[in-house]
């Protein structure tokens, strides 16, 4: 008889629209609410996992991941989860950028600057994080805390951020730091990963809701 397999699910969220993404500003580590716009999609993304149950949840500690996980527990309809903060999951310190425009920022460095400080993958940023940076944060936590539970074949749920998220996905798909600025984590999208017991992603999914605003 074959030994069976289980698999875990990893489920990763971006938190959805707030505040500051709405303004168009870098937002980092500044605490900021959801819009009323995130709040309802939120709850539409959460209808997207009535499918799965979780073990535990785990958010950043910035409360726009808090809201959207909210939203999401109450649109699948889930409610007793385990929910572990942790900073390593924060979002990029933007440093001198937080609370810039970026479509100014953008205007004043140009198209090749910018798109490096937005995606790439050790652009620096005076006073903040390089994507590198953020990805010797997330990845040993992830390795440390999370995989294991995956490999036990437990369902995990994160809500993060853009840039967390990206470190990950690189983590997890193997992929290569000159291709990783071509990676992007869409607000309203959902990854789901399948993790044997031996660590390994065998499998990856994608759901989404639309996001396209009224009359576009």
């Amino acid at each position: 008889m074959t030994e069976q397999t289980h698999y875990g699910i990893l489920a990763i969220s971006r938190h959805t629209e707030s505040e500051w993404n709405l303004l168009g500003k870098w937002t980092g580590l500044t605490d900021v609410n959801l819009t009323e716009k995130g709040k309802r999609e939120a709850g539409q993304i959460g209808e997207l996992l009535k499918d799965l149950q979780f073990d535990a949840v785990y958010t950043s500690e910035q409360k726009r991941t808090h809201q959207t996980l909210e939203g999401i527990l109450s649109g699948s309809g889930h409610s007793e989860v385990s929910h572990h903060k942790s900073s390593a999951i924060n979002e990029r310190d933007y440093g001198d950028l937080t609370g810039k425009n970026k479509w100014e920022v953008k205007e004043e460095v140009g198209d090749e600057a910018f798109h490096g400080i937005r995606r790439g993958w050790n652009h620096p940023v005076p006073g903040g994080e390089t994507l590198q940076d953020v990805h010797g944060r997330v990845v040993p936590f992830f390795d440390a805390e999370i995989l294991p539970r995956l490999q036990r074949g437990e369902n995990i749920l994160m809500v993060a951020h853009g840039n967390s998220i990206r470190a990950l996905i690189k983590h997890l798909e193997d992929i290569h730091e000159d291709e990783i600025a071509d990676v992007e984590m869409a607000f309203g999208h959902v990854l789901l990963y399948r993790i044997d017991q031996a660590g390994k992603t065998t499998s990856k999914e994608t759901r989404h809701i639309d996001t396209t605003p009224p009359h576009a």
